[in-house]
């Protein structure tokens, strides 16, 4: 049990946590962040300082309630083809049973995405044996539509490996593509009817720009670079992602979930610590954006806090910026 949470603080202080993906599930709010180690190791490109080895799931009953830490829930040692670096996670429902999909790499070094499941949202969660076949890359998001088809997205540049995989196949020297050709987009691949494969190959998520051109991989402030999170309001699919190298988030709209996807501006301005990950989820009338930042640890970039606030949207459907400070 810990404090009341309040807009703009932590919601926990006695761990490090980061990348909350929060839902609502049986009335209450619960977030799946990844779990980030007290170490002191030092910083690369490749991501090596975020070593997480594990799972707690928070939950709270609204936001008048304390937040309740559940735990670990799942750990390295018990997935069998995890190696290492258990990064942000996702959680959906469907059908009585709760899915925790997660990215960590496999035994040769290359990220896949795993999936667990539990009768509770709180866990414990039980890994299934292998990740996903034809999964890769990093930060799983799922959206379970009103047609309760299950949409998975997925990807994230430099340490997520993504760039190595424009051909289908792992290219371990791959970089990504020049400047003034289309930047990279996420991952999107439809589930199967129980949850745990995919129903259909991976496909890239075209992001353009409001005359319909390709947003391009040297436009930094709109390009996309990690953490996808899907949401659906008034009709519209709204994807948010990080830009990474420029530390927003924003985000882009489509009728389709499949995309293309319209960019549409900035969610939120930069946060203390290189990374910025995030979800958007509706509880009761209100909707909130659940982020996290460094300001815990005063600006270690591997030992991070998550955060929320409330998100508001104009009447063209637009989001309104946040500015975190």
């Amino acid at each position: 049990m810990h404090n009341l949470p309040k807009p703009h603080h932590p919601l926990v202080t006695h761990i490090f946590t980061a990348d909350p993906s929060a839902h609502v599930f049986e009335g209450k709010i619960y977030i799946y962040p990844s779990h980030d180690l007290d170490h002191d190791g030092p910083d690369n490109d490749n991501g090596d300082q975020y070593a997480m080895e594990d799972y707690h799931v928070l939950s709270m009953d609204g936001f008048e309630s304390p937040v309740i830490d559940h735990g670990q829930v799942l750990h390295l040692k018990d997935i069998p083809w995890a190696s290492k670096q258990l990064w942000a996670p996702d959680a959906a429902f469907k059908a009585g049973t709760y899915f925790l999909y997660f990215p960590a790499r496999d035994h040769d070094g290359i990220f896949r995405i795993g999936v667990a499941t539990s009768t509770s949202p709180a866990g414990p969660f039980l890994p299934q044996p292998s990740y996903i076949e034809e999964s890769f890359s990093i930060d799983p998001a799922v959206l379970v539509d009103d047609d309760n088809r299950a949409y998975i997205y997925f990807g994230g540049l430099w340490g997520g490996q993504l760039e190595k995989w424009q051909t289908s196949t792992f290219e371990p020297e791959a970089v990504g593509p020049a400047a003034e050709a289309p930047a990279i987009g996420p991952r999107v691949a439809l589930l199967s009817e129980d949850m745990l494969s995919f129903q259909t190959a991976p496909l890239e998520i075209s992001i353009v720009d409001e005359n319909g051109s390709p947003i391009l991989a040297g436009d930094e402030d709109r390009r996309y670079f990690e953490g996808p999170w899907v949401h659906k309001y008034n009709g519209w699919y709204y994807l948010s992602y990080s830009t990474g190298t420029t530390h927003k988030l924003v985000y882009a709209v489509s009728r389709n979930p499949l995309g293309p996807y319209t960019f549409k501006g900035t969610i939120l301005t930069p946060v203390m610590g290189w990374t910025t990950h995030h979800s958007i989820v509706q509880f009761e009338d209100k909707w909130y954006l659940f982020y996290h930042d460094s300001s815990l640890s005063e600006g270690v970039n591997h030992k991070r806090c998550v955060k929320y606030t409330e998100l508001h949207y104009n009447e063209d459907g637009t989001i309104r910026t946040i500015n975190p400070y």
